[in-house]
């Protein structure tokens, strides 16, 4: 009988030994399953990558490019993750993170240069070039992102005097497929120079790049109302024919009381008072708190709109005649907008525009807005000089851009109709002689990536020259290059 015992438990120790095993195993498959799996800030689109390695140094990112080429894997680069369409992932695809590779390497003020490695945040160039006066020239809205990242995107920024990114980038180096590290400029690699800008990663890593900066001043903050029929003349009249408008951007309303019709335009002025230490003093981003609030009653009810359309204004009034220097005002890192739902998620699109075609844009947006009954929680607009440098350019004429920002549910069924109302915003700015920015979902068709990227086949065909093994690889290239 106790030996019949003594048998017992020892099964029931080796059964309760081998659930524990199994449960273990089954956390770290699934655990490991997880990790794998790489999405972006819209949480819509992910992929199953191979690894993630996190690149603190060159030769990091030549081993990677090795161990790529002996297991015939994909490499994709990634920084902060804030584009919305699989630009820094691809299916079974080593995934290089580049945001610990963020040194400022020099900072050089007579030139008024800084060479910053891809990794670095606008945040961290800050930190850099605050103590000589020098401030950034082309950035995005936020500081979050990292350089390396707003190069390939070709991002651009709220000073009208500036155009998109690369028209303030000296130089750049850069690791292609076989390890080999050239350095790109206007007069060398001129070709790569304007491909890898606004090129999202598909033809090599970034390593660093010669980033030319201004002379950092204090600004004066002013806020005018107005219908949006007004804005152009407005914006010719007081920005454009301003030489002290330094940095501008326009909020459309969202609220129902006032849909699409009353705006606000934000500009900080050039004033004579000299950089004291109080002004020059970095500063943390304002009204978080009130911002997330503000942001989460938005995206339930109408009437909170209306609230928050009414409450932006009265914060910007109330601190209206403020005195603050470049850097601080490019200085906010949109931690308000953060948002995490099972369900829901917040995605944004951004639409191009002429000058002179803003009315009737606006016009056709609200009713497109309307009959698909998107949930829009916020609609800036700034000015984007023309450009042709980068290949992908968006901006063929000097325009206005429409940046929103959709609160959606992430079903499938939901996420088409999102596709079909984008489409026709598409239709739209085309129609207008517009265009729209690759950087967020992949709801356009190639007709109209074509008709709004006349270089498309140019782009791909320079992918092919440099990168002839298609090492470099990211799920919206991967869509749009069938």
């Amino acid at each position: 009988m106790l030996q019949k015992r003594f048998r017992t438990k020892i099964l029931a120790v080796a059964l309760i030994g081998y659930a524990a095993l199994f449960a273990s195993s089954l956390w770290v498959h699934v655990h490991t399953e997880e990790v794998r799996m790489r999405s972006d800030v819209g949480g819509i689109l992910s992929s199953k990558i191979y690894e993630v390695i996190k690149v603190k140094s060159s030769e990091d990112i030549q081993e990677a490019l090795l161990k790529a080429k002996r297991l015939d894997k994909k490499i994709s680069v990634s920084g902060s993750r804030h584009s919305q369409g699989g630009q820094s992932f691809y299916d079974d695809a080593i995934v290089l993170d580049m945001r610990e590779y963020n040194s400022i390497l020099y900072v050089d003020p007579t030139n008024k240069l800084a060479r910053v490695q891809s990794g670095a945040t606008w945040l961290d160039i800050h930190e850099a070039i605050n103590p000589y006066h020098l401030a950034v020239r082309v950035m995005q809205s936020s500081a979050i992102f990292t350089l390396g990242g707003s190069m390939s995107a070709n991002a651009h920024g709220r000073d009208p005097s500036e155009g998109s990114l690369i028209e303030s980038i000296e130089s750049f180096r850069i690791m292609m497929a076989d390890g080999t590290i050239v350095e790109a400029s206007r007069t060398s690699q001129p070709d790569l120079f304007h491909a890898v800008i606004g090129g999202y990663g598909l033809f090599g890593v970034i390593l660093d790049a010669d980033v030319r900066l201004t002379e950092d001043e204090v600004y004066e903050q002013k806020i005018t109302n107005m219908m949006y029929t007004d804005y152009p003349k407005f914006f010719d009249e007081h920005i454009i024919g301003n030489p002290e408008a330094a940095l501008t951007i326009g909020r459309l309303s969202t609220a129902p009381s006032s849909y699409l019709t009353q705006m606000y335009a934000l500009t900080m002025e050039r004033t004579d008072e000299p950089l004291t230490p109080a002004l020059t003093a970095l500063e943390d981003e304002r009204f978080v708190e009130s911002g997330k609030f503000i942001f989460g009653l938005s995206r339930k009810w109408d009437r909170a709109k209306n609230w928050s359309w009414k409450l932006q204004k009265q914060l910007y009034r109330i601190e209206e005649g403020k005195r603050i220097s470049r850097n601080n005002a490019m200085r906010n890192d949109v931690e308000f907008t953060m948002y995490r739902d099972p369900q829901k998620t917040d995605l944004l699109q951004e639409y191009y525009v002429p000058v002179d075609r803003f009315v009737p844009f606006v016009d056709g947006l609200r009713e497109i807005l309307r009959e698909e009954e998107l949930n829009v929680l916020n609609i800036t607009v700034r000015y984007v000089p023309k450009s042709y440098e980068s290949v992908l350019s968006y901006a063929k004429k000097e325009s206005f851009s429409l940046v929103l920002l959709i609160n959606h549910k992430k079903s499938p069924k939901d996420l088409r109709q999102l596709e079909q109302a984008t489409r026709r915003i598409v239709d739209l700015s085309l129609e207008q002689e517009g265009s729209f920015y690759l950087t967020y979902q992949n709801f356009p068709t190639l007709e109209q990536l074509k008709k709004a990227y006349p270089n498309w086949e140019k782009f791909k065909q320079f992918k092919q020259y440099h990168d002839p093994e298609g090492r470099f690889m990211n799920e919206w290239y991967a869509r749009y290059s069938r």
